[in-house]
């Protein structure tokens, strides 16, 4: 069979025709040759997301965005992707859109659910979320320290506003006296320093000798506690402390009337006797001084005794 031009020519445009569908599906990141599920997503706001856009589990890219357009009059978005059959997810996994990078834009990420039934098909609408990006967080982390340094800003301000508030002109000029008088005391400080370095060096001969006999002093005194120290005044504690307990058992005895001085102070009987005796005593004493030839005789040639008669 003879292959006319006009059939070279059908099939040469169809071959074009195929091949730019192809190379538009490849650049829209869509495999013609493989057998894909397609799956929806409703967003309120998809992030500068564009169609090409990878779809990944796990950090693993599966799929690509097919096509975004608006679900009704509200606003929200609809995301179609397409997500390849190698691997099984469940209906209620949630497609979550994040930043893939500082200048990789946005990506949908498929969160796989925990619940494996029922099993996700082609044409399911699968939940929506949106991960914060990092211009969001660094807005979060700083917002908070943005508002702590505005208010020490404004405390800063109501602070230098008292300081000058206090600081009018009077408290300047005093503290400006303030400030010369405790420089002139400085200055004069300064004078009696020297003063004193003179009159310590005019001295320097005595205060030597002041610290030579203080020097004696105190090596004579160190004698005198070596010798305090090697006394034996332990032995001498010991001995005073034996006379203490003597004493104390001795004046026990006497407390208790014990010998014959305990008697003596304790026993009244004594007392009385010897208080009687003391009397009688002191009766015949007297007697004997008035009466004294009763009790002396003298005679050459002896003479007869006489009783004793007492006086009325």
């Amino acid at each position: 069979m003879k292959i006319t031009p006009e059939i070279k020519t059908a099939i040469m445009m169809i071959a074009v025709i195929g091949l730019f569908i192809f190379g538009f599906s490849y650049l829209k990141s869509n495999d013609v040759f493989s057998k894909d599920r397609t799956f929806y997503a409703v967003y309120n706001d998809v992030e500068g997301m564009a169609v090409g856009t990878p779809v990944t589990i796990n950090g693993f890219q599966v799929g690509s965005v097919q096509n975004i357009s608006f679900l009704n009059s509200t606003g929200k978005l609809v995301i179609k992707f397409r997500v390849e059959n190698k691997f099984q997810f469940s209906a209620s996994s949630t497609a979550k859109i994040y930043e893939a990078g500082l200048i990789g834009g946005k990506a949908i990420a498929i969160v796989p659910s925990s619940k494996n039934i029922p099993l996700a098909k082609s044409g399911d609408t699968l939940q929506a979320a949106i991960s914060p990006g990092l211009t969001e967080l660094v807005n979060n982390k700083l917002s908070p320290l943005q508002d702590k340094i505005e208010a020490m800003i404004v405390n800063a301000d109501t602070a230098l506003q008292n300081i000058n508030s206090i600081l009018d002109e009077p408290t300047r000029n005093n503290l400006k006296s303030s400030v010369e008088g405790f420089s002139n005391s400085m200055q004069e400080l300064d004078k009696l320093g020297k003063s004193l370095n003179a009159i310590v060096s005019g001295k320097d001969g005595q205060l030597t000798n002041t610290m030579s006999e203080l020097n004696t002093a105190s090596k004579n005194l160190a004698t005198i506690t070596s010798d305090i120290t090697d006394a034996d005044i332990g032995a001498t504690l010991k001995d005073l402390q034996t006379v203490t307990s003597s004493l104390s058992n001795i004046l026990k005895n006497i407390e208790q009337g014990k010998g014959s001085a305990g008697k003596l102070l304790n026993d009244d009987a004594l007392y009385s006797n010897l208080s009687e005796a003391s009397k009688a005593l002191n009766l015949l004493l007297e007697d004997m001084r008035e009466h004294p030839k009763r009790y002396v005789h003298f005679s050459i040639f002896g003479k007869k005794q006489q009783p004793y008669k007492p006086t009325e």
